[in-house]
């Protein structure tokens, strides 16, 4: 699929006046992939900056390359965490990749670059009269209002109105022009759905949907970016002779970060991927629906960016498990067991780096590997969307109301939730599951949103899928960044 079939020269000229004002220059899909082709000048610019500034140099921080650090750093080759046997019960080698150190501390800001910067190059979104709405269950809200405050685009957030305080607060801090809280929590995504669908019919041209559950560029950001950091991970640091890259366990929530599976399959055919979501809304597990505290992860519905023909596996997994995890892995007594269980201190200083659906991934990748025998050979990937310190209103919340976690609940958390985590609500999918998973579609996206059958059938085609995620597609996005770029006149005078 073509995402970009026409230019507006008259809205890219407004919009290359705009970014020449705000002295915006924009990266390049290949820079974001590959730091070290970013121009000197732009990276001397970083030395003094944090990591969360309200600047455009920022934009160039939209990497998993980052160095770890708030303020002044440069790039590295990736940022990781490895579970040892200690913590996870299985000798297969797990790894999680960070995205706390994106701006915004999570890595929902790439997915939004890569659907909001390929029309605004291509003059198919005007900043100057149109407001870029995000509709969201926190992440890519959040990473979209903070792309458009950089890019100086009028933004407006849409996300359930109980999710975390931290996210609303931050909203409000970056100037963002209108937040949106719509009924319910993490599972009532129909409600953004039908805000957004409001907003339509009262602003016409006044606003363009960037519905994260719908847009490509979401997952084809994520294949070209989150897949290739995996390789080079696994190709630089784990691979053997006998080494198998064997699973990538994702949650589905919008689809996006699922689909770096899809990269990672065509480099390794064996591969398993392994979609999680929460067992108190198993949508994809049976059909499901109900309410759930993984925040982040979306559900009720198969995204319509999904490819669910190239998942081999769903993990549903239980919230409870999750929250308990939480409060092992960042309070003190948590932390004391972890140790005494032979986990190095400077693993158990960095569990905080795991947010409520990094630990959702976790402990899907553990079950995976019990299920699949898997051993000391095998490797496997997830990614850690957030840190926790996004969630600290939760960790106070459990606090109130199940009082201090204690050393006696350390113990039992640990024997429950880590030595007693097993193969149950796992669903391996046939073909026909798949297919099933596939036409579920239909009744969000053809029923409700406004597509059709003949569209719903194309999602079937395998060649669709290489058609979308071509480097052909993403190669025409750089040249429009680059005649962008070079219209604005910024990088030719640095």
């Amino acid at each position: 699929m073509k995402i970009i079939e026409s230019i507006n020269e008259e809205v890219l000229e407004r919009s290359v006046g705009l970014a020449r004002e705000r002295h915006v220059i924009l990266p390049t899909f290949a820079q974001q992939k590959d730091p070290s082709k970013i121009p000197p000048r732009i990276v001397e610019s970083l030395a003094e900056l944090g990591l969360w500034d309200i600047n455009p140099a920022n934009l160039f921080r939209i990497t998993w390359h980052n160095e770890p650090v708030e303020r002044g750093g440069g790039f590295v080759e990736g940022n990781w965490l490895e579970f040892p046997p200690e913590l996870t019960g299985v000798d297969a080698r797990i790894v999680g990749i960070v995205g706390h150190w994106f701006p915004t501390g999570a890595h929902k800001v790439g997915a939004a670059y890569g659907c909001l910067v390929p029309r605004l190059v291509s003059g198919n979104y005007d900043p100057t009269t149109q407001k870029a709405v995000w509709p969201s269950t926190g992440n890519y809200c959040r990473g979209g209002a903070y792309d458009c405050a950089l890019l100086a685009c009028p933004a407006v957030a849409i996300l359930p109105e109980g999710m975390s305080q931290e996210r609303f607060e931050w909203l409000r801090e970056i100037g963002t022009d209108e937040i949106i809280a719509t009924p319910g929590t993490e599972s009532n995504v129909k409600e953004i759905y039908d805000k957004c669908w409001e907003l339509r019919h009262e602003r016409g041209d006044g606003v363009v949907i960037f519905n994260q559950f719908e847009e490509f560029g979401n997952s084809i950001w994520h294949y070209q970016m989150t897949g290739s950091i995996i390789q080079q991970i696994y190709e630089n640091h784990y691979r053997t002779e006998s080494s198998r890259l064997a699973a990538y366990s994702s949650a589905t929530g919008s689809a996006g970060t699922i689909a770096a599976g899809d990269y990672l399959r065509t480099q390794y055919p064996s591969l398993r991927v392994v979609a999680t979501e929460a067992l108190q809304c198993p949508t994809l597990y049976s059909l499901g629906f109900g309410e759930h505290r993984i925040e982040g992860i979306g559900d009720k519905h198969v995204p319509w960016i999904h490819n669910v023909r190239n998942t081999d596996m769903v993990a549903a997994i239980d919230d409870e498990q999750t929250m308990m995890l939480s409060r092992l892995f960042n309070e003190p007594e948590g932390k004391a067991a972890l140790l005494r269980r032979g986990v190095s201190e400077e693993l158990v200083g960095q569990l905080p780096l795991l947010g409520i659906s990094g630990i959702c991934n976790l402990v899907a990748s553990i079950k995976a590997a019990k299920y699949y025998d898997m051993d000391s050979r095998d490797v496997l990937f997830c990614p850690l969307t957030d840190a926790m310190g996004l969630y600290a209103s939760r960790l106070a919340e459990m606090n109130e109301c199940y009082g201090a976690f204690t050393a006696e609940d350390a113990l039992a958390t640990s024997a429950r939730y880590l030595d007693g985590t097993t193969t149950d609500h796992l669903r391996e999918l046939s073909y026909l599951d798949r297919k099933s998973l596939h036409h579920f579609k239909y009744f969000t996206w053809v029923e409700q949103q406004g597509r059709t059958s003949e569209e719903l059938n194309q999602l079937w085609d395998e060649d669709f899928w290489k058609e979308t995620f071509s480097q052909e597609q993403v190669d025409e996005w750089d040249a429009l960044i680059d005649q962008f770029n070079q219209a604005t006149g910024l990088l030719a005078a640095l």
